[in-house]
């Protein structure tokens, strides 16, 4: 591991540079709003943003994607047959990402890369992309990444770390890929003082999370109970189906393949999805089977906090970004639904 100082406009400085051999993508203010976009010339990110509205999950998995063309016309010899869009390959860096949103790939990746299958979009993508992520010195009131296996400096993910010390960056390096981008990058090596501030940093971080979310017994909790359990009722009552949770969430991967067709020439594209949506999950016979709202709710709520423990037994499907908590229009906590679901005794 190295780990280095690097002054605000060394950094700067660096991304200037980068920009030259990477697609650097950075937390920009938009307004009203605030997201990851394309670092264009001269544009800096802006590392005072404590969540972007979105995830960066679209870098990896965009809201919609082209998957192949193909024709229709019936004198082309090879019509009907689908041909994949050729892409140049691109090197891409993010820049000021979060350690949740970090943790949240390798999470997605079990949904698509596994040994048995792999969705070749998903991997281009990920591979694709080298993480540069910001500690958390001040996280939200409705951050919990610390009860659910993450942290505010956690480094799953990452390739490389910063740390904001005031007038410069602790830069850690987290994998390979991570070491060889910053021994090209500017900085010195950092001293003991400086690495005992990040280290109080952290702990200032890690501490002022104050919200603790139980999941100890959702691996023991019995499947049917829980999915019959009277609570349901309650947390569904308010729900609009709006699907602002899932589109906000990071480990969220639902979609839809499409085709579109104008003419003669169509494309199929996968475009983002929501289980919150009645017609998710409306079958060409006309049943769903998931047609009532508190299916769709109860749905959301199991498989992030029951059917993924279940399956993977690493923790639960969620990294406690907060955003579903900030945003939910009418006020559905998914803290304290884990906590009905951890405690429930039927």
């Amino acid at each position: 591991m190295i780990e280095r100082i690097i002054s605000k406009k060394e950094l700067n400085d660096w991304l200037e540079e980068l920009k030259k051999s990477f697609k650097v993508y950075g937390p920009v203010d938009q307004g009203e709003q605030s997201h990851f976009a394309l670092l264009t010339e001269g544009v800096d990110p802006d590392f005072s943003i404590q969540n972007t509205r979105l995830s960066p999950k679209s870098l990896v998995e965009p809201q919609s994607e082209r998957m192949f063309e193909f024709t229709l016309n019936p004198e082309d010899p090879e019509a009907h047959i689908l041909k994949e869009k050729a892409e140049e390959e691109e090197q891409r860096l993010l820049v000021g990402i979060r350690p949740c949103d970090a943790q949240a790939y390798d999470l997605v990746r079990l949904n698509f890369v596994t040994p048995e299958y792999q969705d070749p979009w998903w991997k281009k993508g990920r591979e694709s992309l080298l993480l540069i992520g910001q500690g958390c010195a001040d996280p939200c009131s409705a951050c919990f990444c610390t009860s659910v296996g993450g942290g505010p400096f956690n480094t799953a993910g990452l390739d490389l770390l910063l740390t904001d010390l005031g007038e410069s960056y602790l830069v850690r390096t987290c994998t390979d890929r991570g070491e060889e981008l910053l021994k090209k990058g500017p900085g010195k090596p950092a001293s003991d003082k400086e690495l005992e501030a990040a280290a109080a940093i952290k702990k200032k971080a890690e501490e002022s999370i104050s919200t603790k979310v139980p999941t100890d017994r959702l691996k023991d909790q019995d499947l049917m109970e829980l999915y019959n359990a009277p609570f349901w009722d309650q947390v569904q009552f308010s729900c609009i189906n709006c699907g602002t949770c899932t589109y906000l969430c990071p480990t969220c991967w639902c979609f839809d393949i499409q085709d579109e067709v104008k003419g003669s020439e169509g494309v199929r594209l996968r475009n983002w999805d929501s289980c919150m949506f009645p017609l998710f999950t409306l079958h060409g016979s006309g049943h769903n089977p998931r047609g009532e709202k508190l299916q769709r709710v109860r749905q959301r709520f199991m498989h992030k906090l029951k059917y993924y423990v279940d399956k993977y037994s690493n923790g639960v499907a969620c990294v406690g970004c907060g955003r579903c908590v900030q945003f939910c229009p009418v006020n559905i906590d998914i803290r304290r639904v884990c906590q009905q679901m951890n405690d429930y005794k039927a």
